[in-house]
């Protein structure tokens, strides 16, 4: 299992672009991906998952993936916030 905290650097936050973009992403892995903010998991393959995340600019979410790609699926997805959804 591999495990990474980011921050939501888009001022808008994860909204339904940002979260099909991580739906996208994560269906390029075979891994088990979640998303995690103050304890409640969802499955990060999930878009409505995603939204009722309600992840607001600044909030932090935990990146955890399980399986044989999980290395490289948390990467990747640290990208992704990291690139700000390229909103900006």
């Amino acid at each position: 299992m591999v495990e990474k905290t980011v921050t939501v650097q888009n001022r808008a936050g994860i909204h339904a672009r940002p979260a099909a973009l991580l739906v996208q992403k994560c269906k390029d892995f075979k891994s088990s991906i979640y998303l995690e903010k103050n304890g409640d998991r969802i499955n990060a393959k999930s878009i409505m998952g995603i939204i009722t995340l309600g992840a607001g600019y600044g909030t932090e979410l935990k990146i955890i993936a399980e399986g044989e790609d999980e290395q490289e699926s948390v990467d990747a997805l640290v990208k992704l916030f990291e690139s700000k959804f390229e909103e900006e």
